[in-house]
């Protein structure tokens, strides 16, 4: 069965979504096509994103269900004297018990099926050997396709009684991706989230890691466009409904500088400070946005 694409309206003052950098009145507005030209064909022209439409977003939205699953699960059995590895157990037992696929597995020679990410490391941690402590943060970061569709979503947790340091790179991770999702809704822009999210991480004396984006989900792993989580207000691609693409801000105590280690995979802070993220699959809506990943 196919779907019609929805044609939708953008207002006279907002940015032009042909990517001019003009606003909409000045722009294309005046311009005579018969009818306004349909956004899913500008976007995907433009900027190689495709839209989504509604029976699309209810199949993400279940994948995005089995990913907080998911987290939960492991939430659950989190403790110290864990090792990381023994979270990839669960991830990717509990997936394929769902009918679904790990998304990170193999993906670009990825070994494991989840990514864990524990105190200085940013993002990207391969499972191993690494024992959980009292006192360590650990970031868990799952993708499920299900159905063939994908959602991704993760977030930082406690082993035991976190310290003060933990708690506070924790709380402003967590308060980083509100802030960004806050700025969700059409007519602003992709750069008004990362404007959001570099506010309140500089404002707490934390910084925001520069070299890992969010980016669209949905049909593959990862789609256009880019979700930089610093910015300036009124920059980047105008939000429209359809979109749907990840917040997932990395927020460092320390310097926002970082170190690959040898297997190219590993993101670890250079000044060795504490590292935290939290990231969920918006939609944006008619009148603002949806989360596909919900969590408080």
């Amino acid at each position: 069965m196919k779907h019609k694409s929805k044609t939708v309206k953008v207002g006279r003052n907002n940015p032009c979504p042909c990517g001019s950098g003009r606003k909409y009145k000045k722009c294309c507005y005046g311009k005579d096509h018969g009818e306004q030209e349909n956004l899913k064909a500008v976007y995907a022209r433009k900027y190689g994103i495709r839209l989504k439409n509604a029976e699309d977003v209810e199949a993400i939205r279940r994948a995005g269900r089995l990913a907080i699953e998911t987290l939960d699960l492991v939430e659950a059995h989190l403790r110290p004297g864990m090792i990381t590895d023994e979270i990839n157990t669960l991830v990717h037992e509990f997936t394929l018990s769902r009918g679904a696929t790990p998304a990170p597995l193999n993906y670009r020679g990825f070994p494991k099926s989840v990514c864990v990410s524990v105190n200085e490391v940013i993002c990207h941690g391969i499972p191993g050997e690494r024992v959980l402590n009292p006192g360590d943060i650990v970031n868990v970061d799952v993708t499920p396709i299900l159905n063939g569709y994908y959602a991704d979503a993760n977030k930082t947790f406690f082993i035991g009684e976190p310290g003060p340091e933990a708690r506070k790179i924790v709380a402003v991770a967590r308060q980083c991706l509100k802030s960004g999702m806050q700025m969700v809704k059409p007519g602003n822009t992709t750069g008004d989230i990362g404007w959001a999210i570099q506010c309140h991480a500089e404002g707490q004396g934390c910084s925001v890691v520069r070299e890992f984006v969010g980016h669209g989900v949905g049909f593959d792993f990862h789609e256009p466009p880019q979700i930089f989580h610093y910015g300036r207000r009124g920059e980047g691609v105008v939000l429209v409904p359809g979109m749907v693409f990840t917040i997932e801000p990395m927020i460092n105590l320390g310097r926002r500088h970082l170190t690959v280690l040898d297997d190219n995979w590993t993101a670890v802070t250079r000044d060795g400070s504490l590292s935290a993220q939290f990231e969920q699959t918006v939609l944006v809506t008619e009148d603002g946005m949806q989360s596909l990943t919900p969590f408080d």
